[in-house]
């Protein structure tokens, strides 16, 4: 039985001598096996710790040795084992907590005696070098000749770079990463993300710039990464557009969209509340969303942007009178917030749904509207603002939408007025 954790082994008696333990565990290999004592030329049952300054390792009997277990962090990978002699105390940490309980069984079965063939038992043997090493949390590969091909990375990273490797999609490898925090694929030939990463549950970051990406996965926005990702660069893509659920990345504190194809963006924008950071800059938006209006941001960067030239008179119609019997009952699913989905009702429907616009008045309208565009002052919605031209301006249009002809009359009316005064 063998189980690599970070030990700590204490002294109780040292505060008798006014002298305290250092607090910091070391990486080790802990076994529990068969040793015979050179003395009283004995065989018994002991738990050998190696650790990279003791990989020889040292030897405690475990047979009515064993004072106390201490497990109400187990399932954290924690416990410590005390000792009647010598009187310490073996602390364990970072460790698997299925291996740790299974070791701290095959402990108490020799601590009370047990038929060792009832027993796990490893020999006892010095352990290598790498194997007391510290768990790696952190790689940068930036060269194809040193990318791994036929190794795994190592299972506790962190933090993971591979750049310049002209990789034309994501290693399955890199996804078995529990506990991957940021996930760096820039400069890379990637076209598509597998839904998978959406199963990576640590991800905060995830760079993907100057690849040859053309989608994002509607799936990567209804996985996990709803409740991790707070950095997301897609920036030097060829991204045109973004699903309908991408604003479920509620997270997301820092969005770069530099560079791509995007002739909009996501038309929920303002549900992204955490947003502090957006950059778009040289894309094709000739207009930004209505619901960007709700953004909160730190800097803005759209320069380099076809944007047209707002004029609430110039306006698109999609009215009919009546409204359709789909159009009103869609409305007032909305309105009324009544849960749907495509257990429910139809695919076609859902996406409808999803797509729904809000009017002035507060309410909903799906596939009919007046639409127009009005110019906004992006210090409205940023503390700092780039440029939008090289003209020095800050202003931009953004899309409106009526559900009637009597709200988009009011509208017109008020901006009449605003425009007297």
């Amino acid at each position: 039985m063998k189980l690599q954790c970070d030990v700590e082994v204490v002294n109780r008696m040292l505060p008798t001598y006014g002298m305290r333990s250092r607090g910091k565990g070391a990486r080790a290999v802990l076994s529990i096996g068969r040793h015979v004592d050179k003395t009283s030329q004995r065989s018994n049952i002991y738990m050998m710790i190696c650790t990279a300054k003791d990989r020889a390792g040292s030897k405690y009997k475990l047979k009515d040795n064993i004072e106390k277990f201490f497990t109400w962090f187990v399932e954290e990978g924690k416990a410590t084992v005390r000792l009647k002699e010598p009187a310490v105390d073996v602390c364990l940490s970072k460790a698997d907590a299925n291996s740790l309980k299974n070791f701290l069984s095959a402990a108490r079965l020799a601590d009370r005696g047990s038929d060792s063939s009832s027993l796990p038992l490893s020999t006892l043997t010095p352990v290598r070098a790498r194997d007391v090493e510290q768990p790696k949390k952190k790689m940068t590969i930036v060269s194809k000749k040193d990318y791994p091909l036929t190794s795994n990375f190592p299972y506790s990273l962190e933090q993971l770079q591979v750049s310049y490797c002209k990789l034309s999609r994501v290693d399955m490898r890199m996804l078995s990463l529990k506990a991957l925090r940021k996930l760096d694929l820039s400069n890379n030939h990637i076209k598509q993300l597998p839904a998978t990463i959406g199963d990576l549950g640590c991800l905060s970051e995830l760079v993907l710039h100057n690849n040859h990406l053309e989608t994002f996965s509607d799936a990567l926005c209804l996985s996990t990464l709803q409740r991790t990702l707070q950095l997301l660069d897609l920036s030097q893509n060829r991204l045109k557009y973004f699903p309908p659920h991408f604003c479920q990345l509620r997270e997301l504190v820092n969005l770069k969209l530099d560079d791509n194809a995007l002739v909009c963006l996501p038309s929920h924008a303002g549900r992204l509340q955490k947003l502090r950071f957006l950059s778009a800059a040289h894309n094709q938006l000739t207009v930004l969303p209505g619901d960007f209006r709700k953004l909160s941001l730190e800097n803005l960067d759209l320069f380099g942007n076809p944007f047209i030239q707002a004029n609430p008179l110039d306006h698109e119609m999609q009215l009919t009178f009546p409204l359709s019997l789909q159009e009103m009952a869609s409305r007032a699913v909305a309105n009324l917030r009544i849960p749907y989905g495509p257990h429910l009702v139809s695919a076609h429907l859902c996406r409808d749904l999803d797509r729904a616009k809000t009017c002035d008045c507060g309410c909903v309208c799906v596939n009919f509207f007046i639409k127009t565009a009005v110019s906004m002052n992006l210090h409205q919605v940023s503390h700092t603002v780039v440029l939008v031209d090289d003209m020095g301006g800050t202003d931009a249009p953004v899309q409106r939408f009526f559900c009637s002809l009597s709200c988009y009359s009011e509208f017109l009316d008020n901006s009449l007025q605003r425009g007297i005064r």
